[in-house]
Order: structure tokens, then sequence, then C-alpha cells
């Protein structure tokens, strides 16, 4: 119960941080700069700068893709999973498992690009890649995790309830 409600906690961090990245930040990957205040601009630039990150000044077209799949699909689904945490909704593990499985190819396939490109600076970058992994992990293990809910309230000795005979 302490577990459960300690890694809802941290989830609902997560996705908020999250929910404003995403439009904010990651999207400045995929949509025209001109459609971004200057000084979210100068960030993303200067992140990209300071920490030789070769994959947001290079834009390769797998980081592309998967920066689309990040704002259609994974954006709206960490909006759900704060109202769900918040809410305490019955469906958050199942959503929490689909975040994780999408997340977590993403960032196999960016950390395993950053690690196996040879280029100087890299491990400071998969460095910073990395905690979008570990939560992606954590998602998929709370989305396989059972509730302790409807494992209790199942009686299997139960029989039904007779019908009363129909009259004619």
């Amino acid at each position: 119960m302490f577990l459960q409600k300690l890694t809802n906690g941290l989830l609902f961090i997560y996705f908020l941080f999250c929910s404003f990245l995403a439009p904010l930040l990651d999207a400045q990957i995929i949509l025209p700069i001109e459609f971004f205040p200057k000084f979210l601009v100068d960030l993303h630039s200067r992140y990209a700068e300071e920490f030789n990150d070769y994959l947001i000044s290079e834009k390769p077209h797998f980081f592309v893709g998967l920066f689309w799949v990040d704002i259609l699909i994974l954006w709206p689904i960490c909006i759900a999973n704060l109202y769900g945490i918040v809410n305490k909704k019955s469906w958050v593990k199942q959503t929490c498992l689909i975040y994780g499985v999408s997340a977590a190819t993403g960032m196999v396939a960016i950390l395993s690009e950053l690690i196996r490109s040879g280029r100087e600076g890299s491990s400071k970058v998969v460095s910073i890649y990395a905690p979008f992994m570990v939560f992606a992990i954590i998602c998929i293990l709370n989305g396989l995790t059972t509730s302790n809910k409807s494992s209790s309230t199942v009686n299997l000795t139960a029989r039904p309830a007779m019908g009363r005979k129909k009259r004619a």
C-alpha cells in the first residue's frame, strides 16, 4: 500500500514534469522555431551546445519520428495519467503500462544511438536521457502489478443467486 502510494507520487511528479516539457521544449524538435518564445528557443539551443547533444542539433529522422510519437501519443497519455492519479481511477495502471512501453522503446533507440556513436561528450548526454528510461521502467512495473482491491473483492466460493422461475 505504501509502496503504491510512493510510486504514484513519483509518477505524478514525473508526469507533471513531462506534461510541461513536451509542448515547450520537445515540440521544438518537430515544429518551426517561430511558434515558440525566444527565451525557450535560446534555452533549447543553449542546452544542445552546452551538453553537445548532437541529436537535437542534427535532428536525425528517427529522432524526429520519436518526438512526433511523444507529442501525439505520449503527451496526452501523460495528461490522462495525471488526471487518473489525482482522481484514483482504475485505468491508471493500464495507461502507465502503455506509456512505459512506448517511452522505453523510444529511449532504447536514443540511448543505443548515443552509446554507439562514440562522439565526444555523449556520456554526459546519456546521463540526461537515462532518467527517462528509469521512469519508463517504473511505469511498466507499475502497470504490471496487480491491485489489492480487485483481488480481495472477488469471492470464488460464493454461488450465484438462483433466479426465480417464470410463470406462464
